[in-house]
C-alpha cells in the first residue's frame, strides 16, 4: 500500500511564483544604472522577463494556496534556490555578451561558466560573500552588473521571504511560519499584532541603517577625507554591510579605503549582527531594552575579548625589539620607541576590531590580507567563523545565542553535579528557557558540526580527484566560510583571493552549503526525510 503524500507541493510552488514575479522590481535598479553609464541592459531586461514569466506560471498552479507548516518549509527552501538561479542569469548574459551591447565590450568573464554564475548568485543572496571573480574591476565587469551583485546581498540580508511577507497580502496568512523557517536564529520576536507589520518594522530598521551608512560613507568623499569613497562605492558598501554580505566592487575590499571609512563601517557591522527587534524597541522609546538584553551583552563582550586578544597578538608581532647590547636609553631612543609604540597601536586595534567584527558577524570584509598574519591570529579568526551574530540579525554561522545557552547549561551541569539535589533551570535575561529548547540548541549545534566535518571530507576528496593542493587551514576555512555564510577563508580563498580554482563539482557542493547554512540546516534537511512527505 503506497503512502499518501501529505505536502501540497502545488501550494508551495504557487507561493514561490508569487515571490519570483516581484523579483523583477529590484532588477530595475541595475537596469537604470546601466542606462546611466551607457552599458548593456540585456542582462536585466531578459532576466525581468524570465522571472515574471516563470513566476506567473508557478503562481497559476494554485490560485488559493493553503499554507501550513509543511508547505512553509518547502516554499522557503525552494524560494532561496529559485532566486539564486534567477540571480545567476544576468551574470551569464553579460559574460556571453548577448546583444544589444551599449558599452564597449568586456573581456570574457569567469561567470560564463554556469557553476560559477550560480555560486556567485547564491553567495550574494545568502550574504556569504565568497566569490569566484578572479578580477574584480570595472575593466572586466560593468558597473550595473557589479551593483546587481551588491543588491542581491541587500535583498537576501533581512530575507527574501520576510520582505515578501511584508508586502504581499497572500503571504500575510501563515507568514509567521515562513519567517520562522527563514529568519536566522532560534526564533523571531513578534513585535506587532500582525506578522506583516512585524516584517515591515524589521525591514524599516534595515533600510534606515543602510541609508545612514551610505550618507556617512559618502560624506568622507564630499569632505575630502576619503576621495575613493565615491557615491557609487558608498551605495555599494551600504548595500553589503547591513546584510553582513561583504561583496565589494574593490578587489582589495575595504583596504582600498581610508582608516576613517573603516572605523565608520565597524559599528554598522556590529549593528548588522544585532537582533533587529532591539532596534524596534529603541525606536519606540524603550532604550534600556538594548543594554538589558543578555544576548546583546554577551555579543558585545565576545567582540571585545576577541578584538583585545587579536590586537595584542598583532601588536606583539610588530613590537620594537630590545636595544642592542651597549646602547644607552637616551632621550632620542626613548622618544623613537614611544613613537613606534603609538604608531603601531591604532593600526593593530583597527585591524583587530575590523576583522574580529567582520568574521563574527559573517560580513566577510577585509581591511588587510590576514593571510599575512601569524598562525595564532589566523586560528582565532577560524574560531570566530563558528560564532555568528545574534538571533534575528542578518548574520550567519551557529549564532551567539546558542553558544550563550550552551555555556549557561554547562555551568548548570557543573553546579548540579556538585549539588545533586538542586533544581536549577537555564535562564536567559531572567526568563527560564524550556528544556526542549535547550536540547534543540544542542541538537542544532551538533548537527552543524557534523555537517561541517563531513563537508570537509567531501571537499578534500574532490580536491584529491582534481589534483588541487590545499593546506588543512585552507580546507577547514573554505567549508566554515561557506556553511557559515562568512565568505573569505585563508590561503587561496583568503580575503584577496577567490574560490575560482575549485572544480565545478566542488563549487556546486559549496553552493549547496551556502543554501543550507542560510536556512539554518533544519528547513532543508527536513525535506530529505520520508516522514515530512508521507506522515
Amino acid at each position: 500500500m503506497s503512502a499518501t503524500l501529505r505536502v501540497d507541493t502545488r501550494a508551495s510552488l504557487s507561493l514561490v511564483g508569487s515571490v519570483l514575479k516581484y523579483l523583477a522590481i529590484p532588477l530595475c535598479v541595475p537596469l537604470l544604472v546601466a542606462l546611466y553609464y551607457g552599458e548593456t541592459v540585456a542582462p536585466f531586461l531578459a532576466t525581468m522577463g524570465l522571472t515574471v514569466l516563470v513566476g506567473v506560471g508557478l503562481e497559476r498552479l494554485d490560485t488559493d494556496p493553503d499554507l501550513r507548516a509543511r508547505e512553509g518549509f518547502l516554499m522557503v527552501a525552494l524560494t532561496w534556490l529559485s532566486v539564486a538561479f534567477v540571480g545567476a542569469v544576468p551574470y551569464l548574459i553579460e559574460a556571453h555578451g548577448l546583444p544589444p551591447l551599449v558599452a564597449a565590450t568586456h573581456p570574457e568573464s569567469t561567470l560564463a561558466n554556469p557553476a560559477n554564475a550560480l555560486f556567485e548568485a547564491m553567495s550574494g543572496f545568502t550574504t556569504t560573500g565568497a566569490t569566484v571573480l578572479g578580477d574584480i574591476s570595472f575593466e572586466s565587469h560593468t558597473r550595473s552588473i557589479m551593483l546587481w551583485r551588491q543588491l542581491t546581498q541587500w535583498l537576501g540580508g533581512m530575507g527574501i521571504v520576510v520582505l515578501a511577507v511584508a508586502i504581499l497580502p497572500e503571504l500575510s496568512v501563515g507568514g509567521a511560519q515562513l519567517m520562522d523557517a527563514e529568519a536566522p536564529g532560534p526564533g523571531i520576536e513578534k513585535l506587532t499584532p500582525r506578522i506583516a507589520e512585524t516584517a515591515r518594522a524589521l525591514w524599516g530598521a534595515y533600510l534606515g541603517l543602510t541609508l545612514l551608512e551610505i550618507v556617512l560613507l559618502y560624506s568622507l568623499s564630499v569632505t575630502g577625507i576619503d576621495p575613493a569613497m565615491t557615491l557609487y562605492n558608498a551605495v555599494a558598501h551600504g548595500l553589503t554591510t547591513m546584510p553582513t554580505g561583504g561583496f565589494s566592487p574593490e578587489s582589495r575590499s575595504i583596504e582600498a579605503f581610508s582608516a576613517a571609512a573603516q572605523w565608520i563601517i565597524i559599528p554598522f557591522m556590529i549593528a548588522a549582527g544585532t537582533n533587529f527587534a532591539l532596534f524596534w524597541h529603541v525606536l519606540i522609546g524603550d532604550r534600556r531594552r538594548l543594554f538589558r538584553d543578555a544576548e546583546f551583552k554577551f555579543y558585545l563582550g565576545t567582540l571585545a575579548v576577541l578584538t583585545a586578544v587579536i590586537a595584542a597578538v598583532l601588536f606583539g608581532d610588530g613590537l620594537v625589539g630590545a636595544a642592542p647590547a651597549g646602547e644607552t636609553f637616551d632621550g632620542a631612543y626613548l622618544e623613537a620607541f614611544r613613537a613606534e609604540i603609538v604608531g603601531r597601536l591604532e593600526p593593530s586595534l583597527r585591524y583587530a576590531a575590523f576583522q574580529a567584527v567582520s568574521i563574527v558577524t559573517t560580513t566577510g570584509y577585509a581591511n588587510m590580507d590576514f593571510n599575512a598574519w601569524g598562525p595564532a591570529a589566523q586560528y582565532l579568526l577560524l574560531f570566530a567563523m563558528f560564532i555568528g551574530g545574534s538571533a534575528g540579525s542578518t548574520g550567519g554561522a551557529v549564532k551567539i545565542i546558542r553558544w550563550y545557552v550552551i555555556l549557561k547549561s554547562l555551568r548548570r551541569e557543573l553546579f548540579t553535579t556538585a549539588h545533586p539535589e538542586a533544581i536549577r533551570p537555564v535562564r536567559l535575561g531572567g526568563r527560564t528557557i524550556d528544556e526542549r529548547a535547550v536540547r534543540g540548541i544542542y541538537a542544532f549545534t551538533l548537527l552543524y558540526l557534523v555537517i561541517f566535518f563531513v563537508s570537509v571530507g567531501v571537499l578534500f576528496l574532490d580536491t584529491l580527484r582534481v589534483g588541487m593542493e590545499l593546506t588543512v587551514l585552507e580546507l577547514l576555512s573554505a567549508i566554515a566560510a561557506t556553511l557559515g555564510n562568512v565568505g573569505p577563508g585563508f590561503g587561496t580563498v583568503g580575503p584577496m583571493g577567490s574560490y575560482l580554482s575549485f572544480s565545478n563539482a566542488g563549487k556546486v557542493f559549496m553552493t549547496a552549503l551556502m543554501w543550507i547554512g542560510r536556512l539554518e540546516v533544519i528547513p532543508v534537511l527536513v525535506l530529505l526525510t520520508p516522514e515530512y512527505w508521507t506522515r
